[in-house]
């Protein structure tokens, strides 16, 4: 889905989280990041996704990488589903899918047979100098940090 590539300059951005604070890209300069798209706090296959990922969380931090999620839903829906299953990483409240939209994951999606509009589970890792090293677009939610980490 996304038009960006292995090696592209990751899209500057600048969003609000959870929490109301504000945090950009340069905020990780110096840093891996894992930049994670997903549809929506709280369904199913989300949760499995961040819960795998949290599961994770030592062996990135280990590993020199910090994990961001995004999705276009409220903060306080978002900080309900981090107290909900304990995510020890930030999620950006993308209201207005500016993050979204600049990372080219929003677009046309089939489900049950209806067509419309959302949000591609995506998955960038960034290195610290804000080059792209990985795109992930086919995500198992179940087992997405050994997708990462592999």
């Amino acid at each position: 889905m996304t038009s960006l590539q292995l090696g592209d300059h990751a899209p500057q951005f600048q969003a609000k989280d959870n929490l109301g604070n504000t945090i950009s890209l340069s905020d990780y300069t110096g840093k891996k990041l894992v930049l994670f798209f997903y549809p929506k706090a709280s369904t199913p296959g989300c949760t499995s996704e961040a819960c795998d990922l949290r599961d994770h969380y030592q062996v990135f931090l280990a590993k020199g990488y910090d994990i961001l999620g995004v999705s276009a839903d409220s903060a306080k829906r978002q900080q309900n589903w981090i107290n909900k299953h304990e995510l020890p990483f930030p999620l950006l409240a993308d209201e207005d899918k500016t993050v979204i939209k600049a990372f080219d994951v929003w677009g046309p999606k089939k489900f049950m047979g209806k067509e419309y509009d959302g949000i591609h589970r995506t998955t960038f890792v960034i290195d610290g100098n804000g080059i792209i090293e990985n795109i992930i677009t086919k995500v198992k939610t179940k087992a997405h940090a050994d997708q990462i980490l592999k």
